[in-house]
């Protein structure tokens, strides 16, 4: 605990543009957080590397993602925003990690699986231990609350077995973490697959909807969408197209589904697919304009980074000291 508040972790990967799925589901929720717990948002970037990336583009996207979580609402003042590569214990706790972790736990996880299948060009060892960098990145601040959806489960699940495994030996040195669940993100699907979730590496362009999507693409992604030939406006899983639209809708605006399904009795898809447009504008046009307005004070972000940095450092060194320690490292000379 930091200031007798909990302490809760989360992060999202410097690849791709974070769609609609990713702020209405996780983004928009964190917010709601900083005043009940002590947060730190990384932008995992040493993660994103598993995968072969363009140099000049992952510093960009790394910044632009900073800068969205701010511009989303996240205060710096408040909340520790930080990039996971400019804090050294990541990768120093995740070699000791993983000499407590087996590779049949790793061999058993799926993500490990379904990547290898997506990249069979590339895989590389630090794709296979990925969980445990994960597991660092909770552990190194004593984490107690993990906001994780169903896919990210079973990592949440390595990560209490290692600390639980490392404390059986060395005594209480982790928190064990919990799942956080609080008010449930929505879970927004695919505009043209509405039965597979929202993605940013979909390579259907009319798929996802961008959060720096300017409102004419926003409107005419949501024209395209999938629906179906029932031609009735309902909150229900034979519907999976309309039931997307409606918790697009519904969550953009704050209100209950079956209070979005009220306001479009008597009416059709097109009305639908125009007003789940005009919502999302509404609610990404303010983020777009805060991101604009907060590229151009560079000095303000290089001081977040700077300053995020620094405090990041100072928790995640004093859990790795106590590692080092434990673990039989010598003691540094100051």
């Amino acid at each position: 605990m930091i200031n007798d508040k909990k302490v809760l972790f989360s992060g999202m990967q410097a690849t791709g543009n974070l769609t609609l799925g990713n702020y209405l589901g996780a983004l928009k929720n964190w917010v709601a957080l900083s005043d009940e717990y002590e947060c730190f948002y990384s932008v995992v970037d040493m993660h994103s590397i598993t995968v072969r990336q363009d140099p000049a583009v992952l510093r960009k996207r790394a910044r632009a993602l900073l800068t969205l979580y701010i511009a989303a609402g996240l205060d710096p003042e408040k909340n520790c925003i930080y990039y996971q590569s400019h804090v050294s214990g990541h990768a120093e706790l995740t070699w000791i990690l993983n000499c407590f972790t087996y590779m049949g736990e790793l061999n058993r996880m799926t993500q490990f699986k379904d990547k290898s299948a997506k990249h069979a060009d590339n895989i590389n060892a630090g794709l296979f231990t990925y969980p445990v960098l994960m597991a660092a990145d909770i552990l190194l601040f004593q984490t107690d609350l993990v906001p994780v959806g169903i896919d990210q489960m079973q990592h949440l699940e390595i990560t209490r077995d290692i600390a639980i495994r490392f404390n059986n030996i060395y005594g209480d040195v982790f928190t064990i973490p919990e799942a956080y669940i609080g008010k449930t993100g929505a879970k927004i699907m695919s505009l043209q697959d509405p039965v597979k979730k929202m993605s940013k590496s979909d390579e259907n362009p009319n798929a996802s909807i961008y959060l720096m999507d300017d409102p004419d693409t926003i409107m005419r992604k949501c024209r395209r969408a999938v629906t179906d030939s029932e031609a009735v406006i309902a909150y229900r899983d034979e519907q999976p197209g309309v039931k997307n639209l409606l918790d697009i809708y519904s969550t953009c605006l704050g209100i209950a589904p079956a209070d979005a399904v009220k306001e479009f009795e008597g009416k059709g898809y097109g009305d639908l697919k125009s007003a789940v447009g005009e919502a999302v504008v509404s609610v990404l046009k303010p983020i777009q304009d805060e991101v604009v307005r907060l590229e151009k004070d560079k000095a303000y972000i290089d001081g977040i980074i700077k300053n995020n940095a620094e405090k990041a450092n100072y928790f995640a060194t004093k859990t790795l000291r106590k590692v080092q320690k434990k673990v039989g490292f010598p003691e540094r000379i100051r």
